[in-house]
């Protein structure tokens, strides 16, 4: 069974495709492949009418939180999918998450037809009301739906150390359902390459050794952030031009 709760430090670095070619064999030399190796992850990003979640997630708080759809390539109907909540406090990133088929999450997502949850666990159970209280309490819709590939890494002595490369990433604001495809507007320039590292402690001594020795800083970057600030961005030139 997936797993459904997760509890670590996460820590972002955009790359140049040049330093990137160079770090990842000297990882592989630590770390394997994980058992998916290379895929497309696709999401549905939850907001208000406002985009109070995102808005207030730039401002870089102590806490936030979000809700999105995840799902890997583009599902069938029965296809499987995860709804997830991540919760970030005082830089620990907490996720939980339920799988449900994509018929179910949009049933329940949209229409607030709930699933039928005979033979749930207890924690299947408390992560459902969780997302149900989060729903409710801010009214949440479809907002932007991001997809991007991915390579990811596990570390050999302890799989729970995760790194992963993301590329092509694109987003839209139309067409929010994840069987919709996998098309969308480019986010970062070309040869841009977002590196995020999953640590379920302190980071092993010789990786924080590579990274001082090839990486020269680490970003503080948002997917769904920096799609957000570029509509706005041009939701206000065009306001502009039309005043003109």
């Amino acid at each position: 069974m997936a797993q459904e709760v997760f509890e670590r430090i996460e820590k972002k670095y955009l790359l140049p495709e040049a330093v990137f070619r160079r770090l990842l064999p000297e990882l592989r030399k630590h770390m394997a492949d994980d058992v998916y190796g290379r895929y497309t992850i696709s999401n549905i990003y939850f907001d208000t009418g406002q985009f109070d979640l995102i808005r207030a997630s730039l401002e870089k708080p102590v806490y936030k939180e979000k809700l999105r759809l995840r799902c890997y390539g583009t599902p069938s109907e029965d296809g499987k999918v995860f709804v997830e909540i991540k919760k970030k406090y005082k830089g620990i990133v907490y996720k939980r998450r339920i799988t449900l088929s994509l018929m179910e999450a949009r049933r329940y997502l949209i229409y607030g037809i709930h699933p039928d949850m005979t033979g749930w666990k207890f924690t299947q159970q408390q992560i459902f009301r969780e997302i149900d209280y989060m729903k409710e309490r801010y009214g949440l819709r479809p907002a932007a739906f991001i997809a991007y590939d991915r390579i990811a890494l596990a570390g050999a002595e302890d799989p729970e150390l995760r790194v992963t490369f993301d590329t092509n990433i694109r987003c839209r604001d139309s067409g929010l359902d994840l069987a919709e495809g996998k098309q969308g507007q480019q986010l970062l320039p070309k040869n841009t390459v977002l590196m995020e590292v999953k640590i379920p402690g302190a980071m092993p001594l010789w990786m924080a050794e590579l990274f001082e020795n090839i990486i020269q800083y680490q970003a503080s970057f948002s997917k769904y952030g920096a799609y957000y600030s570029r509509l706005t961005e041009e939701k206000e030139r065009g306001g502009k031009k039309n005043a003109a």
